[in-house]
């Protein structure tokens, strides 16, 4: 959830930080990418955005990931290829199985590549866009890993959550202790197509607390620590093809 008033701060060039107040109502966001034109083009899109601030920019993995323990925000936008540590490390610093407070990361890349986007879900990541996503759909995937959410790429949701399950060990996936209602399990198919709670919603024609409610329950059944895992689980199980 969106935090109070916090500083920006940059750590790029020397490293140096600056700080300014922002609006406490923002989602508070940090942005790291090796080239200053994109980290200000995607400072710019999601200062635009009524909802969304940018508190923090960085040119490297290691100060992205120095950055994002100072300030704790809402959301980090990292890009994959950055010199010092490379956006798959900094996410898995901050949102990896081991970390007891994750953060929420969303990754974005010019490259389409499967193996970027395995490793940017084992990592912990909760987004995946390509940098031609567009704003509406940076702006979307910022609001979704802020709320807990997950989102990647429409075009190629389906074929990197197969990816990611063709790159795990064939074992049979557990069951759950408790089986899934009819209901959940409409959930789950819809969560594993990468649609957010309010197209759930609209789809099954129902409140979006109780699509957060038949979620939270997924998780609960499946053991997973976000919907990217329910996701990777519908595949796993056989519950999705290609």
């Amino acid at each position: 959830m969106p935090r109070g008033p916090g500083p920006t701060a940059r750590l790029d060039g020397d490293g140096r930080a600056a700080s300014e107040w922002t609006d406490n109502m923002s989602i508070r966001v940090i942005v790291a990418d090796d080239q200053e034109i994109v980290r200000t083009g995607l400072t710019i899109l999601l200062d635009a955005q009524p909802d969304i601030a940018v508190v923090g920019v960085a040119d490297d993995g290691n100060k992205a990931v120095e950055l994002a323990l100072a300030l704790r925000p809402d959301v980090c936008l990292f890009d994959i290829r950055m010199p010092g540590i490379d956006g798959i490390e900094a996410t898995r610093r901050l949102a990896g199985p081991t970390v007891d407070r994750p953060l929420a990361v969303v990754v974005i890349t010019t490259f389409d590549h499967d193996d970027y986007v395995v490793s940017a879900l084992k990592a912990g990541a909760r987004g995946f866009l390509l940098k031609d996503a567009g704003p509406e759909l940076l702006a979307q995937a910022i609001r979704a890993a802020a709320s807990g959410d997950a989102l990647i790429a429409p075009r190629v949701t389906a074929r990197l959550l197969s990816s990611f399950v063709a790159s795990r060990p064939q074992l049979p996936r557990a069951q759950p202790g408790e089986a899934l209602t009819a209901r959940e399990e409409e959930v789950l198919l819809i969560v594993a197509r990468g649609r957010t709670n309010a197209e759930i919603a609209d789809e099954l024609h129902i409140s979006l607390s109780t699509v957060k409610a038949h979620v939270a329950s997924l998780m609960t059944k499946l053991g997973a620590r976000n919907r990217v895992e329910i996701a990777i689980w519908a595949y796993e199980t056989g519950r999705v093809r290609d």
